[in-house]
């Protein structure tokens, strides 16, 4: 009776182990999954976009500086009609876009945000892009009486936000692998 009773506590047992390691291979697998999710769908594209719009507006601004190296927007004498005209092409065809899928991908994948809440930063970029649009359209209607948003593009604070968060993440992905293969040889 003793040997029928063990046997059964043994299997038990082992079922019981069997089924909370699964179910912490299972959890493991769905945060490995999730962030995936978030470097691919959220935090790769944004860091990507930041980088690729600073780097071209680092160049339209070597490309179109005056004579003293500073920019026509930040000079005593205003913007020609010639540097205005180049930067609304810059801004429709290079940077309104760029900016514009950024703010698509706050909009459509706020799910995979590490935070609880939206980052004001977040909420500013998209300030921002809607601003634009609004001055985009006036230039369409052969307006030119403003040639910026009415909110700042927070370029060196999303910048941050977006290299940090996608290299928090890669760690984070890294550490949560390391852990499965060692949960998996162990």
């Amino acid at each position: 009776m003793i040997t029928v009773v063990v046997t059964i506590a043994l299997a038990f047992a082992g079922y019981v182990a069997t089924y909370l390691n699964g179910l912490r291979m299972s959890q493991r697998q769905e945060r490995l999954a999730r962030l995936n999710g978030q470097l691919s769908d959220f935090y790769g594209p944004l860091f990507a976009l930041t980088e690729a719009n600073g780097r071209i507006f680092a160049a339209f601004g070597e490309r179109n500086a005056r004579p003293d190296g500073r920019s026509p927007f930040a000079h005593e004498m205003p913007p020609t009609e010639e540097e205005l005209a180049e930067w609304r092409l810059w801004v429709k065809t290079v940077f309104l876009p760029n900016i514009q899928a950024m703010r698509d991908l706050v909009i459509k994948r706020a799910d995979l945000l590490s935070e609880p809440e939206m980052p004001p930063i977040l909420l500013q970029l998209c300030a921002h892009v809607s601003g634009y649009e609004i001055t985009a359209a006036r230039w369409e209607q052969g307006r030119y009486d403003e040639h910026q948003s009415v909110v700042p593009f927070p370029s060196e604070e999303i910048a941050a936000y977006a290299r940090q968060g996608f290299a928090g993440l890669r760690s984070r992905g890294r550490t949560e692998l390391d852990r499965r293969v060692s949960a998996v040889q162990t």
